[in-house]
C-alpha cells in the first residue's frame, strides 16, 4: 500500500496461487505478431493482433493478411487460435491490418481495415475463434470508406479503427490517422455512433477533439475505453519527435471533446528491442479488477533476454526489426485523480490471477512459454479457426504450462495428434523441459500429418500445485508432428482451504486488532481466498524493517516503527480482512490510530460484506512528523456476537494505519488515548536544519523546490507557486522529508 509508486509496479497478489512466477512476454515466441487489440469479459481476456510473419527478412513494407486471436483467463498461460480471419481467403476485402475487438453480451465485434486504409470491415462472430461473419448490414461489406454506408470523412488515413461499446450496449466506432501538416493537428481521427437496429451509422462522423495537444501530433491506433465513468481516447503520437508514444485525453462524453493528460505507454525500447522513430499500437482492457494493455515491440527479432530469434517467412535468419513485430502486455495503474501511471515494460509480463484447470480440452498452443515450435492456420471462411502446434522434436523443443492445479492427483494425459513417423513422443515433466518425468506418451504413426489419432498415456506424480509442467516433444525428425488438442484426466481439483486468522487465532472482540497481523490468505481456485488487496506486489515498507518484509509475498506496505509495525501508503481500493469473534451482540465504540498528510485520506469497515460505518475521514496532520504523529478516529458501531470477517477499505489515499480497538458501548472511552485530531495549521519549521526542501507529486516526480525559512508550510509553497494538491518534501540536505497540502 502506497502513495508514491516507486520501483516495479506489479499485481496484487491473489490468496492461494500456486505460484509467484511470472510470465515472459512476449504472448507468442514461433511467429512475429503486431498492431494489437484487447477486450474482456468475466471468464477472459482476449487479443487480436495481425501478423508480419508473411514478410521476408529483408522487408522494407508491412506484409498483412490476417488477424490472430488469443485468451487467457489468468494472464499468465494463452492460447493462441492462430488465424480467425484471412484477407486472401475472403471475397471483396485485400490485406487487414491493426484492427479492433470488442464482446458483449456473448458476441465478438471487430472491425478491420480494408487493404491498409481503403475502408473498414465489420464481422462478428459467437466465439473468439469464429466463425466470423459480415455484420455491416444493408447489402454493404463495408461500415466506411469505399464503397460504405459512410465515407471516411477527410480524416487523411482511413484506417486503425477501434470499436468501443458502452455499458448500455451503445456501439462507436473510431478510426483514421495522418500528419498532415496543412490542416489542425486534432482532427485525424473520427468517432462514429452505430444504430443498434441496422448496424449503421447515425449520421456522419465526428472530427475527434483533442484540447491541451502538445508537441506531438496525433498520428494513428485511435482507441476509447472506459473507467470509473470516464472516457479515455488514446492514440500513437507522430514520427517528427523520435519514436512515437502512446498518448491519451479524458472526457465526460464518449464523443468528446477529450483534454490531453499524458502518456500511457513510451516506446518500448528497452535494451535495444525496438527501433525509435518506428510505430507502436495498443490495446486497454479491465479484467478481473485489473487493467492491461497490450502492445507491440521487437523482442524476439532482438533475440531480447534470450528469446529465440525465429526466421522470417522466407525461413532467412535475423529479419528486419521493423517489420518483425511481437506482442507484449502488461498490467496498467490509474493515480487516484484517474490519470493513467505510465506503463512499464517488463520482461515478466502480468502476475498470475488464477490457477490453471488440467482436466479441460486445450487448444494444443496453450502455454505461458514456448521453444522451438512451429504452427500452422487452417483456416476456412465460415468455420470456427483451427490452428495446430508442429514442434521442431529434433531439437529442444517444449511447451509450458504455469501455475497448474492437479488436485488431489492427475492420472492420465490425452493428446491429439497426427505423426507421420514412428517414434515421436510428447514427455510430461515438471520444474524444466529436463525436469521429473511424470509420464510419456508415444504418438500413433497416422501416415501423415492431417490424420489425426488419440493417445493416452498414464502420468503419476502430479498432484497439487505444479508451479511449471512442460510438454517436451521428441523425434528424430522435425515437423514429422501435429497437435491439435491435449487435456489431463485425473480425480479433480484440490479443495480449496479457506483463509485463517493470523497466528491461528481469532482477533478478540471488545479488543485491539494490530493492522499488521491481518489473515493468511486461502489456497486453491475460487473466490473469496484472498486476505487482502494492494495495488503493487513490491513492499515498500520493507527497509524499515532491514530489508526483509513483514509479511513476506503479500506486497503489503507494513513500516517498522518505534512502537512496532503500521500499515503505511495506503491507496483507494486496497483492503485487508481480519477473522473476528465478536463476545456478544451490542453496541461498540471504534478506535483507529491513524496518521495522513493529506485531506483525501479515509476508510471504511464491513463485516462479512456489509458495511458497519460510512466513510471516516481523517484530516491531514501537517509538519515533519505527520508520518509518524499518530491520533485517533472513532465511530459507534452494532455488533452480532459469533465469528466474521472484518474487512478494513481504504476509501481515500494516503493514510498509515497502526490499530483498531472495539471497546463495549456507545460513545465509550478510548482505553489508549493519544490525543486528539489536528490540523495543526500553524506549524513552522524554522528550528530543522535545512530550509531548502525539493517537491514531488504523488507519482514521485520531481516538480520544484521551496524555502521554507520562517514560513508555515501552506504559506510557502503557495508562494512559490505550486498548485492545490498533495506534495512529498525532501529535505536538500539531512534525511526529512513529510507530505504537505495546498489548499484552495
Amino acid at each position: 500500500m502506497k502513495k508514491i509508486s516507486i520501483g516495479k509496479l506489479g499485481l496484487a497478489v491473489v490468496g492461494g496461487l500456486a505460484s509467484m512466477a511470472l510470465a515472459d512476454n512476449p504472448i507468442s515466441t514461433y511467429h512475429y505478431l503486431a498492431d494489437p487489440g484487447a477486450a474482456a469479459d468475466d471468464d477472459y481476456f482476449y487479443i487480436i493482433t495481425d501478423s508480419d510473419d508473411p514478410a521476408p527478412a529483408n522487408a522494407d513494407g508491412y506484409k498483412i493478411y490476417a488477424l490472430y486471436a488469443f485468451r487467457s483467463k489468468d494472464m499468465q498461460n494463452w492460447t493462441d487460435y492462430g488465424i480467425i480471419y484471412d484477407a486472401r481467403k475472403v471475397s471483396g476485402i485485400n490485406d487487414i491490418w491493426a484492427s479492433g475487438i470488442a464482446v458483449h453480451d456473448g458476441t465478438f465485434y471487430i472491425v478491420f481495415p480494408d487493404g491498409g486504409g481503403g475502408g473498414i470491415g465489420y464481422i462478428k462472430a459467437p466465439d473468439i475463434d469464429g466463425p466470423w461473419e459480415n455484420a455491416v448490414g444493408n447489402g454493404k461489406n463495408k461500415l466506411v470508406g469505399g464503397s460504405g454506408i459512410i465515407g471516411c470523412d477527410g480524416v487523411s488515413w482511413c484506417f486503425d479503427p477501434g470499436i468501443f461499446i458502452d455499458d448500455d450496449g451503445t456501439t462507436y466506432v473510431t478510426w483514421g490517422g495522418g500528419e498532415s501538416n496543412s490542416r489542425p493537428n486534432t482532427d485525424n481521427f473520427d468517432i462514429v455512433k452505430l444504430n443498434d437496429a441496422k448496424n449503421a451509422p447515425v449520421g456522419n462522423g465526428s472530427h475527434v477533439k483533442v484540447n491541451n495537444l502538445p508537441t506531438r501530433k496525433m498520428l494513428e491506433a485511435s482507441y476509447i475505453h472506459k473507467h470509473n465513468g470516464t472516457y479515455y481516447f488514446s492514440y500513437s503520437t507522430g514520427w517528427q519527435q523520435g519514436a512515437p508514444t502512446i498518448d491519451y485525453g479524458t472526457s465526460n462524453n464518449v464523443m468528446g471533446p477529450y483534454t490531453w493528460k499524458g502518456t500511457i505507454l513510451g516506446d518500448p525500447s528497452m535494451n535495444g528491442r525496438s527501433i525509435n522513430g518506428n510505430n507502436n499500437h495498443h490495446g486497454i482492457a479491465e479484467f478481473k479488477g485489473h487493467s492491461y494493455v497490450v502492445y507491440h515491440d521487437r523482442r524476439i527479432a532482438k533475440g531480447h533476454n534470450g528469446l529465440e530469434v525465429i526466421p522470417a517467412d522466407d525461413g532467412r535468419a535475423n529479419p528486419n526489426e521493423g517489420y518483425h513485430r511481437s506482442v507484449s502486455v502488461d498490467e496498467m495503474f490509474y493515480n487516484a485523480d484517474g490519470t493513467i501511471k505510465q506503463v512499464v515494460c517488463t520482461n515478466e509480463g502480468p502476475e498470475q490471477i488464477e490457477n490453471f484447470d488440467p482436466y479441460d480440452w486445450y487448444p494444443a498452443l496453450t502455454s505461458s512459454k514456448q521453444k522451438g515450435i512451429r504452427s500452422r492456420s487452417n483456416f476456412v471462411q465460415g468455420k470456427k479457426a483451427e490452428h495446430v502446434l508442429l514442434p521442431l522434436s529434433s531439437k529442444e523443443s517444449w511447451l509450458r504450462v504455469s501455475g497448474v492445479d492437479f488436485g488431489t492427483a492427475a492420472t492420465g494425459f490425452t493428446v491429439e495428434a497426427a505423426s507421420a513417423a514412428d517414434g515421436n513422443k510428447i514427455e510430461i515433466r515438471t520444474g524444466s523441459a529436463t525436469g521429473t518425468l511424470a509420464g510419456t506418451c508415444t504418438l500413433k504413426n497416422t501416415g501423415n500429418k492431417t490424420v489425426y489419432a488419440e493417445n493416452k498415456c498414464e502420468v503419476e506424480g502430479l498432484k497439487g500445485i505444479v508451479k511449471q509442467l512442460f510438454l517436451v516433444f521428441k523425434g528424430n525428425q522435425d515437423s514429422t508432428m501435429a497437435i491439435k488438442a491435449w487435456g489431463f484426466e485425473g480425480s479433480g481439483t484440490t479443495p480449496p482451504e479457506p483463509q485463517k486468522p493470523f497466528g491461528g487465532k481469532a482477533w478478540a472482540i471488545p479488543g485491539k486488532i494490530e493492522m499488521e497481523n491481518f489473515d493468511e490468505p486461502g489456497t486453491g481456485r475460487g473466490a473469496g481466498l484472498a486476505s487482502y488487496s494492494d495495488n503493487d506486489s513490491e513492499d515498500h515498507g520493507a527497509e524499515s524493517n532491514g530489508g526483509k518484509s513483514y509479511r513476506e509475498d503479500t506486497g503489503v506496505d507494513i513500516y517498522k516503527k518505534a512502537t512496532g509495525y503500521v500499515v503505511g501508503y495506503n491507496q483507494t481500493g486496497e483492503w485487508l480482512e481480519y477473522t473476528v469473534n465478536v463476545e456478544k451482540d451490542g453496541d461498540y465504540t471504534m478506535f483507529a490510530a491513524v496518521a495522513s498528510a493529506a485531506n483525501t485520506s479515509s476508510f471504511k469497515l464491513s463485516i462479512d460484506d456489509n458495511d458497519i460505518t460510512d466513510e471516516i475521514a481523517i484530516p491531514a496532520n501537517e509538519g515533519e512528523d505527520n508520518w509518524d504523529d499518530y491520533n485517533k478516529v472513532k465511530t459507534n458501531v452494532s455488533l452480532t456476537a459469533g465469528e466474521h470477517i472484518l474487512r478494513f477499505t481504504v476509501t481515500g489515499d494516503w493514510l498509515d494505519i497502526d490499530y483498531i480497538t472495539f471497546v463495549e458501548g456507545k460513545d465509550a472511552t478510548d482505553p489508549e488515548p493519544i490525543g486528539t485530531i489536528s490540523l495543526r495549521e500553524t506549524v513552522h519549521l524554522n528550528a530543522m536544519s535545512s530550509n531548502a526542501f525539493r517537491v514531488f507529486d504523488l507519482k514521485g516526480t520531481l516538480v520544484g523546490t521551496v524555502d521554507l525559512e520562517g514560513s508555515k508550510v501552506q504559506d510557502a509553497l503557495r508562494t512559490a507557486g505550486f498548485p492545490q494538491g498533495v506534495y512529498m518534501l525532501r529535505s536538500v540536505r539531512g534525511n526529512k522529508k513529510f507530505m504537505a497540502r495546498v489548499a484552495e
